[in-house]
Formats: structure tokens, C-alpha cells, sequence
């Protein structure tokens, strides 16, 4: 955010003070940037806008027509997700992924940014996808438009095809205790995008999901639900050492092994030297690398079922 000193500084001595406050405020409640109608409607001249364009006090965003910082503009996600909320016009709001994100639902940003808007957008911006004649409620998230929860919720199930995005947004939610499910329930229903998914994954969503720190656990979960092993801890403590996934009625511990976590000699040494504390209690120590869970979630699977199996016969 740009402080209100530097804004106004960089307006020319001869515009009215009036002016450079009101754009001090609009601005820095933007992250520096301004549409051209927002210009005109703080009382901006046509050719006060021309001229400070000319100058470098207002400029331009490259692609987002009449879309501007004031001043070099901060170069971060908040600004360029604000930008194109405001290049959208009145009304626009993150949606779908972009939105779920934002709200902290998601651990890593969509590929694609969704904006929806009640405007017809002509533009085609590389990874942006603008949802055109939508007027949907919003609210602001840390001072950036969004659909509400249950809009986004019904967005990602109308368009995330596997599911997980809609299952990391459930589990965030309930983690978080702000999981309404029957507000989410009534806002289904015939003819509404995504009611029948998002009521299923309602229905299936795993908790554990909000615990996660990798890709990988994710999926390690999904073989686990997919193949109806019973759920485990997700990165908890035992005896002092956090653990993956944890059976704790059974004693079984499995430690997921992503490429770039696992293959140092000291992060080895580490894992052995928790795989040995571990045993010293009484625990058994599963490893699956991340090629196994991905490629080989079969085995993975019947291997991890044994396993269970061998415990539960052990503490009969």
C-alpha cells in the first residue's frame, strides 16, 4: 500500500489539494491502483489524467485498459488480482478457485485467475478467465472483492472435475469452524451449477485434508479413501516427532517421501534416526515415495492394508 505522503508527492504542485487527497485514500485502499472512471469521479480532469500519465504519476497496466498505479506500482499477487477486479468494472469479484485461494481455502494459487463480472468482457488475457454477465453478492476479502463462500463453493464444484478443490475448501471450513453445512445444503438445488457435487463432497469431504502439507499427503489420503482404509492422524506428534499419518489405536506410522524433502543425506539420516525412535516404542514405520502413491496406488494401498492388519493381529 502506498502511503499518502508519497502519492501526493508525486502530483504536480499546480492540481488542487482536494484532488490529491482523495486520491491518496482511493489509492491506498487499492494497493496503488485506479480505473480512469474512478479518476473522473474524484474530479479528475480528462487532461489532468493525460498529463500525469505523461509524467509517470499515473501508469498505465499493461493489457487492462484504462487501469493505472499511481506511481510504480507494487509488484506482488494482491495488486495484480485487485487489477484485474477493477479492469472487470463494478461489480466484479474473485471467483471460483482464485477466490478459494484468497480466502487461505487453498495451499497453492489455480493455475487459471477467475474473475466474474455482470460486464461482457472482450479482452483475452494469457491465464485469466473472466466469467462474464454475472452479478453475484460479494464481500471483501483483505480488501479484495470475492463471490461469497457458498457461491465459490458451488463455482469449484461446477468446475473442479476431480473434486479436490472442493474437498480442501470443506475441510478448511469445518477445520476452521465456519463450515455451515446446512446453509450449503439450502443453497442447492435444481438448476444451480455444482449443487450435486458439492452436496456429495459434503457428503465425503475428509477433515483431515486441512492438515496437509504436500500434494503428496493429499493423495496419500484420496488412496486411503478410495480404497477404504480407515483415515489416519495427519501430521501429528508422537513420542516427540511429527509423523505423516498416524494409526494410533493400531501403532502403525507412515512416512510419505517427496522428492525434494527426502533426498539430502542429512534429511535421510533424520528419518532413520525418527524411524529408530519410533520402533524403540513399540511402532511400526511404513515409507511410500511419492512415485508409489502417484503411479502405484494399488500396491501402496494392499501394502498399507497389511500393515493394518499385521498391527491389529499384534494387539489382540
Amino acid at each position: 500500500m502506498v502511503p499518502r505522503r508519497e502519492l501526493c508527492a508525486y502530483t504536480p504542485q499546480n492540481e488542487g489539494y482536494t484532488h490529491k487527497v482523495r486520491l491518496a485514500e482511493l489509492a491506498g485502499r487499492q494497493s496503488g491502483c485506479v480505473t480512469w472512471a474512478q479518476l473522473r469521479a474524484v474530479g479528475v480532469a480528462e487532461r489532468t489524467i493525460r498529463r500525469w500519465t505523461d509524467i509517470g504519476y499515473l501508469v498505465p497496466i499493461p493489457m487492462l485498459a484504462r487501469v493505472y498505479t499511481v506511481g510504480p506500482g507494487a509488484d506482488d499477487e494482491r495488486t495484480r488480482l485487485l487489477s484485474l477486479a477493477l479492469f472487470a468494472g463494478p461489480g466484479a469479484a474473485l471467483s471460483h478457485g482464485t477466490a478459494a485461494h484468497w480466502r487461505g481455502w487453498l495451499r497453492y494459487p489455480v493455475a487459471v485467475t477467475h474473475v466474474s463480472t455482470p460486464r461482457q468482457i472482450r479482452a483475452e488475457l494469457r491465464d485469466v478467465h473472466f466469467h462474464c454477465r454475472r452479478e453475484l453478492p460479494r464481500e471483501l476479502i483483505n480488501g479484495i472483492p470475492c463471490t461469497t463462500p457458498i457461491q465459490t463453493l458451488l463455482d469449484l464444484a461446477a468446475t473442479d472435475k476431480p473434486g479436490k478443490l472442493v474437498n480442501c475448501s470443506l475441510a478448511q471450513l469445518d477445520f476452521e469452524r465456519r463450515l455451515d453445512a446446512h446453509a450449503i445444503r439450502e443453497a442447492c438445488g435444481r438448476g444451480k451449477p455444482g449443487s450435486a457435487t458439492l452436496i456429495e463432497a459434503l457428503n465425503s469431504y475428509m477433515p483431515q485434508l486441512a492438515r496437509t502439507k504436500s500434494d503428496l499427503e493429499d493423495e496419500f489420503l484420496y488412496v486411503c479413501q478410495r480404497f477404504k482404509i480407515p483415515l489416519p492422524e495427519v501430521n501429528t506428534y508422537v513420542h516427540g516427532e511429527e509423523v505423516d499419518c498416524f494409526w494410533p489405536d493400531l501403532g502403525l506410522a507412515v512416512e510419505l517421501d517427496g522428492g525434494g524433502n527426502h533426498s539430502s543425506t542429512a534429511q535421510r539420516r533424520r528419518d532413520q534416526r525418527k524411524a529408530l525412535l519410533l520402533r524403540s516404542h513399540g511402532l511400526t514405520v511404513v515409507r511410500y515415495s511419492e512415485d508409489q502413491v502417484f503411479n502405484d496406488p494399488k500396491h501402496v494401498a494392499a501394502d498399507t492394508l497389511a500393515q493394518l492388519d499385521q498391527r491389529r493381529r499384534l494387539t489382540l
